[in-house]
């Protein structure tokens, strides 16, 4: 499904964050009437400067009241019968059956396509309750089902400490996806307690502690069964610490050994969906990270620079590629990576 249309933002702004049609006009920097026109259907903004400019201003508004679930059933492409199944399963959660997993499912893929566009600032606030409601209703969930619910609400902890990360939200974080973890252990799903170690190391990056990235990769690389998309980005992720070591034999290695991986990655279909954006174009940016933290200036700016573009309308934008686009901006200029990351804030 597109996101990179204005309509579809506007449309998208309108039912999950309360904001008025004069709020997201003064944003956009369109008139209120134009926005109420996007919202009834009945135009669109095709001229290409204007439709950047307002997809640059709708980037990452703040929400004035927090993120429900109900909204969200619209998004998820949700029936009637899949809205009952939902709130039977909200009021009954000993009796969770396929049909209701599928929907908690669906809820949640809509809202980490949402953080896509607007931003985690916007979605965290409805989605921590909702994280609370999950874990409860795991707790009373019972029946065959039970593990596949278990699943969703590990994913769901993953997403609400990714949205902390984002924000540096560093020890909040960190104790959401030790929490996802145990979860997707329990759950028998390995790449999910793989990736949850994994977004660990992210923190470690934005930190500055290379060698604490380099464990949490290594960590995730050692977790049995994970997914070929998950064994590549731990492979770069490792990479890109040592090289911040200055180990740079250990990281070219590790590089080669990437690059290997990105097709058998490929060949295995689509990843997991807590990982939908392990794809060629991401995994095109992170070899140029690492080339960058080598000092291959030229080489990290053309996959920098490809993979960004490379990346789905709908992420081009958004919050989580700031590194990679001041890491491009780095390389063409010729500094250090050091200087491309800044000082710390957490």
């Amino acid at each position: 499904m597109a996101r990179s249309d204005v309509t579809r933002i506007v449309r998208l702004l309108r039912v999950h964050t309360g904001l008025t049609q004069e709020a997201i006009a003064n944003m956009a920097g369109l008139s209120q009437g134009m926005v109420s026109q996007m919202e009834s259907g009945k135009r669109s903004l095709r001229n290409q400067t204007k439709k950047r400019h307002a997809l640059e201003g709708l980037g990452a508004p703040k929400a004035t009241e927090p993120l429900s679930i109900e909204p969200l059933l619209d998004e998820a492409g949700m029936n009637t019968d899949d809205r009952n199944r939902l709130g039977y399963a909200l009021k009954h959660p000993s009796r969770v059956d396929r049909a209701s997993v599928t929907a908690f499912t669906q809820v949640l893929a809509a809202q980490r396509h949402l953080e896509d566009v607007v931003g985690p600032s916007t979605v965290l606030p409805g989605l921590a309750s909702q994280t609370d409601t999950v874990i409860r209703l795991l707790r009373e969930a019972r029946g065959p089902h039970r593990n596949a619910f278990a699943a969703v609400a590990a994913e769901w902890v993953q997403f609400t400490g990714w949205l902390h990360a984002a924000l540096r939200r560093d020890r909040t974080a960190v104790a959401l996806f030790c929490q996802a973890e145990e979860m997707a252990d329990d759950a028998g799903e390995p790449t999910l307690a793989a990736n949850a170690v994994s977004f660990r190391g992210y923190v470690a990056r934005q930190q500055g502690r290379h060698h604490a990235v380099i464990r949490a990769a290594q960590a995730a690389l050692h977790t049995p069964g994970i997914h070929p998309a998950q064994r590549t980005f731990d492979t770069l992720q490792a990479a890109q610490g040592h090289a911040a070591l200055g180990d740079a034999d250990t990281a070219r290695r590790l590089l080669d050994k990437a690059v290997g991986l990105v097709g058998t990655a490929a060949a295995a279909g689509d990843p997991p969906p807590f990982t939908y954006w392990y794809r060629p174009a991401f995994f095109q940016m992170n070899i140029g990270f690492v080339h960058l933290e080598l000092g291959d200036h030229a080489t990290a700016a053309d996959l920098l620079a490809t993979g960004l573009d490379g990346l789905p309308a709908d992420q081009r934008h958004a919050d989580w590629t700031t590194e990679y686009r001041d890491a491009l901006r780095a390389a063409r200029a010729g500094i250090p990576a050091t200087e491309a990351r800044g000082k710390d804030k957490g």
